[in-house]
């Protein structure tokens, strides 16, 4: 299998965004790119808090 072929990571997108040259860009869109990642940061945080709470839920359901 050719490097090409294998299916990517789904980090892949994550560090290229980390490594991503901030130089070029403006404060307008550093700016927008900070509001872009909150609002992803806090729909983490609401996805990771329902795991956490369904897999509580789970295993108290097994507990008993």
């Amino acid at each position: 299998m050719d490097i090409d072929d294998a299916p990517s990571r789904r980090n892949d997108i994550l560090d290229q965004l980390v490594r991503e040259d901030l130089d070029p860009l403006s404060v307008t869109e550093l700016e927008a790119r900070i509001t872009v990642l909150e609002g992803e940061i806090a729909r983490v945080r609401r996805k990771h808090e329902y795991a956490v709470n369904h897999r509580a839920s789970a295993d108290a359901l097994f507990r008993s």
